[in-house]
């Protein structure tokens, strides 16, 4: 295991190895997780769903000042070092339009989810504040009791349900709101069968019995939709069109790389004035985020101008 992983972020927390037994003494319950790797190493059982929850709560506790953090069993339990990489990668887009990265930023997170990790990270490492939407009550719920569990947040994160689930940003962004950018987490399958395959190759990676929980677990609105990510992402390329004049920059992930010449083509369509793509890995792991917007370079500065 190298000292530095590959591809992470600059300003990302999570650069070095993890120091297990500070994480340890702060998430105690992370300790019966602990297994020795076949070199003899200390590390984390990832195989074992639990063990990856008791991972996350000290991560969160010891690096973003989160004391308690749970979400229900059989919802996604992100990584979170590549969900911190999306945050300071969107931090240097805001930085390159403000000159310096805005300290009082709003953001927009498209799905919340029941973790809320995009919010976590975002108002502890810059100040951000962040509107937080969600379809699902019990995810909704879920992410609502970690912002009321933890003082100081409920002033920086709001969330709003969506009850429309055909909709993204109507129903969500007031008239009067503005916010410098969206962040997504789209999902990515287009079917259940494909969910449950995609779930099959990761409990074979990792030498889990078919009956094993996914290490990272993870409900249907979070992982499938109907003509998967790319037909989701049109659909907020779509909707982007109404709201911009009031977001500076729309950005999300995109899983794959074969996906981008066609959403490409829809924000093409869709009268984008810039698109960016940032670039992200983390060890092994490959990804994206795309970004747009419908303001010139002179709009977006006045726009963070009136911010200031």
């Amino acid at each position: 295991m190298s000292a530095q992983k590959p591809g992470l972020h600059p300003r990302n927390r999570h650069n070095g190895r993890y120091d297990l037994a500070t994480l340890c003494q702060v998430t105690p319950e992370l300790t019966q997780f602990l297994t020795l790797t076949p070199g003899g190493e200390q590390s984390v059982d990832f195989a074992n769903p639990q063990a990856v929850k008791a991972l996350n709560k000290a991560l969160l506790a010891h690096f973003y000042a989160v004391k308690h953090w749970d979400i229900p069993d059989g919802f996604l339990c992100p990584p979170v070092p590549g969900r911190a990489d999306y945050i300071h990668h969107l931090a240097d887009l805001l930085g390159e339009t403000n000159g310096t990265i805005p300290a009082n930023a709003s953001v927009l997170d498209v799905g919340v989810g029941a973790n809320c990790i995009y919010p976590l990270i975002g108002v502890h490492e810059y100040g951000w504040r962040f509107t937080g939407s969600e379809t699902s009550s019990e995810a909704f719920n879920s992410a609502q009791a970690i912002v009321t569990a933890n003082p100081g947040l409920t002033r920086a994160i709001r969330l709003r349900r969506q009850k429309d689930a055909t909709a993204i940003f109507n129903g969500i962004i007031h008239k009067n709101e503005q916010y410098e950018a969206t962040l997504c987490n789209p999902p990515f399958h287009d079917s259940a069968a494909s969910a449950r395959a995609g779930s099959e190759r990761k409990r074979r990676n990792l030498g889990q019995d078919k009956d094993d929980a996914l290490n990272f677990g993870g409900q249907q609105q979070e992982l499938w939709c109907e003509g998967g990510e790319v037909a989701f992402i049109k659909k907020m390329i779509a909707e982007s069109q109404a709201f911009g004049r009031q977001v500076m920059w729309f950005t999300t992930l995109v899983s794959r790389g074969e996906n981008l010449p066609p959403l490409y083509h829809a924000l093409t369509d869709a009268g984008a004035v810039k698109v960016v793509k940032k670039e992200m890995a983390q060890g092994q792991k490959q990804s994206r985020f795309i970004a747009w917007t419908f303001m010139d370079n002179d709009q977006r500065r006045r726009f963070m101008a009136r911010k200031r």
